[in-house]
């Protein structure tokens, strides 16, 4: 593989789990986030590079404020695929300010994809949009069901594909759409409730289990979501959305026992169960079928093997985890 791709939001998790895969697949990849680089232990790409790091660049670029350094970076490097992380992404957290979700996730996007559709090199552009668009669901979700966003976070994503699709229908706009399960895995933000239920138990704590965990969820493991992504850029269909999710379910409070069984941590005494999050859905179940049948992807990787990859990597990085947050620290 000798393609270029242009990743935004490279410092995210599903960022940087992308960009290790993409390396592994013999691309270049040019790296945008509106941060430094953080520790080496949430960038996958830094773990195990074999030289690949020689086809890695990285630059620390603001989807807010630097539209023309990103579309000049994009023009220097001709990337066949540009793919999008970059986002305001907490659900709960978009309550407390909604103009910022709406400025990141709306207005600072269409000025990108307002420089993107010039670019005549460019052969893709993956957008990486959320089942939270939708709502609660009951049943199997398609990529065609109805919009119901409940909250600004989802709002806002479901305003900006909404805002792909006229330039795809007016302009042509090479844009296709990712829409993921929960993912989770090794490199994970440590608020996130797989790391969290381990960081929580190792340093002694009590882990809040919002509504006693009853929302029903798909998780599904970062490495089975980068290549999903990989192939959607590369044999997907401009104009089109493509749902990556298993097809196991599991409710948060089965997530926190499994966590807990594989700790031999007891459950009672490691949660303590709180009131649940505004807003915060159900449930939502994605049918993966389009990208099964149309792109040959299928999840390879179980829960079980993900719950414990991201043990060992936390027990690898102890030292530097253990200094990180473990909560969600907002920026504007």
């Amino acid at each position: 593989m000798a393609e270029r791709i242009f990743v935004i939001g490279s410092n995210s998790f599903s960022g940087a789990s992308f960009v290790a895969h993409a390396l592994a697949a013999g691309a270049s990849v040019f790296g945008a986030s509106r941060s430094p680089e953080p520790a080496a232990a949430f960038l996958p790409y830094r773990w195990n590079p074999s030289g690949s790091l020689d086809r890695f660049q990285f630059a620390q670029l603001d989807l807010n404020h630097d539209t023309d350094r990103i579309a000049a970076a994009i023009e220097t490097f001709r990337p066949d695929y540009v793919v999008n992380f970059a986002a305001q992404s907490m659900v709960a957290e978009s309550w407390l300010y909604p103009e910022h979700w709406y400025q990141t996730n709306v207005v600072a996007n269409v000025r990108l994809h307002e420089r993107l559709r010039r670019f005549p090199f460019l052969r893709k552009y993956v957008h990486v949009s959320t089942p939270e668009i939708y709502g609660s669901c009951e049943g199997s979700v398609t990529e065609d069901a109805p919009f119901n966003p409940t909250t600004p976070y989802a709002a806002s994503r479901a305003a900006c594909d909404l805002h792909l699709q006229t330039f795809f229908k007016q302009y042509g706009f090479p844009v296709v759409l990712t829409r993921a399960a929960n993912v989770f895995g090794p490199g994970q933000q440590l608020y996130r409730i797989v790391p969290r239920t381990i960081m929580f138990h190792r340093l002694g704590r009590r882990l809040p289990l919002h509504g006693g965990g009853r929302s029903v969820r798909s998780f599904i493991h970062i490495r089975d979501v980068a290549e999903g992504t990989l192939r959607v850029a590369q044999d997907g269909v401009p104009g089109q959305v493509y749902h990556l999710s298993t097809r196991v379910t599991h409710s948060i409070r089965q997530v926190v026992e499994t966590v807990c069984r594989k700790l031999n941590a007891d459950f009672d005494t490691t949660v303590e169960v709180v009131g649940d999050r505004p807003g915060k859905d159900a449930a939502y179940l994605l049918d993966s079928t389009k990208a099964r049948d149309t792109l040959g992807w299928h999840d390879q990787i179980s829960f079980e093997t993900g719950v414990d990859e991201t043990i060992a990597w936390v027990e690898a990085h102890w030292d530097t985890l253990r200094q990180q947050p473990l909560d969600y620290v907002h920026k504007p």
